[in-house]
């Protein structure tokens, strides 16, 4: 069985898609806070993976307001 996998993004890619610097992203690569792998010496990331984090963080960030307004 073959998998339905994408081309994989570069970190100026990513970067781009999110509105960031690349500094950012390799900040968040070397904290391990993103989804991502090597190939060749060079970090690459998979669309999908990147989605899910992003929904991921920003069901986090609901979280983290909904709980922050009750407190108040």
């Amino acid at each position: 069985m073959q998998a339905d996998i994408q081309p994989a993004m570069t970190v100026k890619e990513v970067a781009a898609l999110l509105n960031v610097d690349d500094k950012t992203i390799y900040r968040l690569v070397t904290k391990g806070e993103i989804p991502c792998f090597k190939v060749l010496g060079s970090w690459r990331f998979q669309r999908h993976d990147l989605a899910e984090w992003i929904e991921l963080k920003k069901s986090e960030t609901k979280l983290f307001t909904k709980v922050s307004k009750d407190t108040i």
